[in-house]
């Protein structure tokens, strides 16, 4: 497939050439706007004549409506997501809680990137049901492109709450005019601004396996937020229409309450009591005079866009008569507490919601978080905590989102624990960077790239170093951006085995194995047979999947060796070549000593990971497992190795569990009955593939998407024992244990 950025050019150039097709044009005339081009080649609507400008802020001149006080309606932050709920509530929207930020339900992301992310692939695709046809949510997200932006810019952030305006319908049922109209209501009415300082620009969106046309909507030289008609899904071979027509309007809430008040930047609207505690402790004085003259400009530094930071540096002091130095000496002091105020909050929110750091994937975006506040702590000698900022944020967010006071402590303990890490490798870092200058070594882009990922060395600290040794070393301007981007996660795959089988003419099977584990004697007939390949109508037969080995047994006598997935269809390999006819009716059984063992030890795993997290907390997600005949493991979150005194209570707890004698409940559910009933915690170590999910439920216990082979009840797993835990990789620790007979063993 073609990149989202592609795939948002293509479209594009294709929406313009036919507009009236794409976009709520009939509404725009009606409110008095005419399409006009700017010389950026954006095509753009506004109500006046004279305009020729898209509202951009690189076309507009940066940012301005801090001078004219734009908006007529003052808000707070909170107030923004209250009043915008209100008013949609009226409008038929049902507003939601956000989803976390961990997007356990998306094969294709760590974290929630957008709002439509929480509806996506399932939701958008049709496979299931939307909460309500008509929906918004202030959905908190994470996003690392911009690390480098943050605090200089006065806009950008890793993390921000996109305000979603969804709707979910069907083709019949879809009406672009109505839900353009809801948007501009909030636009004239909710920030109280007048149609002649609102310009909305043609464009389109690709993300997620999704794309279509969008409206975006500026308004002194900021992007308020945007509508994406979402239409199509890409494919291999293209793109196809989705079953439903997917209305994404994302508003940046902090975007919005800055514009609102018109304050120096977004950072000061979001959450001015974390900003005026930080000031308090680092004694910072601002120049307001030349803050204020600075902000408008700052949009130029964005280092995405500018081809040559340093030049727009020089560019922003002359515009303000401000000595380029000076300038820098004045601004960046605060850029940076800015960055430590607004990381703060990311990672509340994300280690929270269960992520931890790490030196892999989404993990690692975090960690250089972290480490990128500690080295602004270190460079200006602040006195700044890192745990008591995210509690500040905890209680400035308390009344939208209270659930941020629940883990402060984890919070402390995982920030402490990284924190330690940070300083163990801050004094191998100045040995090492000694070493590469004595040596006059070459230090390039990507040789600082490879010393932050193998040894954390800050290419800021090699280059201060270096400079006292008389060598200028450059580092990129967007150098966090380009670590965040080497971490980003790859689509998740679905394993089936390559069986070179035609199953083009064969029959529905049914998989009965889940609901009966004890069920290992049963007739069955016939619906496909080629040399050492069967497969049966009704199969009770589990295939490896889930970490879980398959069973063996007998088909008519003939040894079962092997039991595997090819597409959809369970297939049963035997020992030698036999040929059967078609639907003739076989006795199978399967071995009942090895189907009880990788039952227990199935079982036992979910036992223990709900263990894990009584002892551990609720950040230990399954990230694995593995269920072999004399042991099992499970690969756990956690941000150091367990102690022996953890295992210990770990395997005390899941015995409790064992000896309380529970009743399981397995049963399937539409997804999302599954996920509304028991959250989003169901996918532990995946997301499981279809419109039905299989809930092997230990009430009150632990609640997972599953479609192993399980007990009946926790007792019939007899006793556990856990053998060792092994630190496997940064943030995922390995438990390894045996249950029943394996654990008498």
């Amino acid at each position: 497939m073609i990149s989202d950025k592609e795939q948002k050019k293509q479209f594009k150039e294709i929406a313009s050439r036919n507009p009236e097709r794409y976009y709520p044009t009939e509404v725009l005339k009606e409110l008095g706007f005419h399409r006009k081009l700017c010389s950026c080649k954006m095509n753009f609507w506004t109500t006046n004549k004279d305009q020729n400008k898209c509202g951009d802020p690189s076309c507009q001149g940066g940012f301005f409506f801090h001078k004219q006080k734009l908006a007529k309606n003052y808000m707070t932050y909170i107030q923004v997501w209250q009043k915008f709920s209100k008013m949609f509530a009226e409008k038929g929207y049902k507003p939601l809680n956000r989803y976390p930020v961990v997007a356990r339900w998306n094969p294709t992301m760590d974290f929630t990137i957008a709002s439509i992310a929480a509806f996506q692939p399932h939701v958008v695709s049709g496979e299931m049901k939307p909460p309500a046809d008509y929906i918004t949510i202030p959905q908190f997200c994470l996003r690392f492109g911009d690390i480098d932006n943050v605090g200089i810019t006065g806009s950008h952030m890793t993390g921000f709450v996109m305000i979603g305006q969804k709707c979910f319908v069907e083709a019949h049922k879809w009406d672009q005019k109505k839900v353009f109209r809801d948007i501009c209501d909030w636009i004239f009415s909710g920030l109280g601004i007048d149609k002649k300082d609102v310009t909305f620009h043609e464009d389109a969106w690709a993300g997620g396996g999704n794309f279509g046309p969008c409206m975006e909507f500026f308004s002194g030289g900021v992007e308020l937020g945007n509508q994406v008609y979402m239409m199509y899904e890409q494919i291999e071979s293209g793109s196809k229409e989705l079953k439903l027509k997917v209305l994404d309007m994302g508003m940046g809430m902090e975007r919005n309450a800055w514009f609102s008040q018109g304050c120096a930047t977004a950072y000061d609207a979001a959450f001015p009591d974390v900003m005026k505690k930080l000031r308090d402790i680092t004694k910072i004085e601002t120049n307001d005079e030349i803050m204020k003259e600075f902000v408008p400009y700052a949009a130029s530094l964005n280092v995405d866009e500018a081809e040559n930071i340093e030049e727009e540096w020089k560019k922003i002091s002359r515009k303000i008569d401000v000595d380029v130095d000076i300038l820098r000496k004045t601004i960046l002091p605060s850029a940076a507490l800015y960055s430590v105020a607004e990381h703060c909050r990311s990672l509340l929110f994300a280690l929270n919601d269960g992520a931890l750091p790490s030196n892999v994937g989404g993990g690692y975006n975090l960690r250089i978080l972290i480490r990128r506040c500690l080295s602004f702590i270190d460079k200006f000698k602040w006195d700044i905590y890192l745990p008591y900022v995210c509690e500040w944020h905890a209680y400035e967010l308390e009344s939208l989102f209270p659930e941020l006071k629940e883990n402060l402590k984890l919070v402390r303990k995982i920030l402490d624990v990284e924190k330690e890490k940070y300083e163990s490798s801050k004094q191998k870092s100045e040995q090492i960077i000694n070493n590469i200058i004595l040596r006059n070594e070459e230090i390039n882009d990507e040789k600082l790239l490879k010393l932050y990922d193998s040894d954390g060395i800050s290419p800021h600290l090699l280059a201060e170093i270096a400079e006292k040794h008389g060598r200028k070393i450059k580092v990129a301007d967007n150098f966090f951006a380009l670590v965040a981007s080497r971490h980003e996660r790859g689509k998740q795959v679905h394993q089936t085995s390559n069986l070179d089988l035609d199953f083009k003419d064969v029959k529905e099977q049914e998989s009965l194995y889940y609901d009966d584990y004890k069920m290992v004697e049963f007739d069955a007939n016939v619906i496909y047979s080629r040399g050492k390949y069967i497969v049966l109508d009704k199969n009770y037969f589990y295939a490896t999947s889930g970490g879980q080995l398959h069973d063996v047994g007998t088909i008519d006598g003939n040894k079962v060796i092997d039991v595997t997935r090819s597409g959809n269809k369970i297939v049963c390999v035997l020992e030698n070549e036999r040929e059967f006819n078609i639907n003739e009716k076989v006795h199978c059984v399967i071995d009942w000593s090895r189907r009880k063992q990788l039952a227990q030890h199935h079982t036992a795993t979910h036992i223990v990971n709900a263990a894990a997290r009584r002892v551990l907390g609720e950040h230990a997600n399954q990230a694995g497992a593995k269920k072999e005949l004399d042991k099992a493991h499970i690969d756990i979150t956690h941000y150091q190795a367990i102690t022996d005194g953890e295992l210990k209570e770990i395997e005390k707890e899941a015995n409790k569990i064992v000896n309380s004698s529970i009743d399981m409940k397995l049963k399937f559910y539409p997804r999302d009955e599954a996920e509304e009933k028991f959250g989003k915690n169901i996918y532990q170590g995946g997301v499981a593939p279809g419109s039905l999910l299989r809930i092997v439920d230990i009430p009150g216990i632990d609640a997972e998407a599953c479609g192993g082979t399980h007990l009946h009840n926790t007792s019939e797993a007899e006793e556990i024992r856990l053998i060792k835990s092994t630190k496997i990789q940064d943030g995922i620790v390995r438990i390894t244990f045996a249950a029943g007979e394996a654990a008498r063993n």
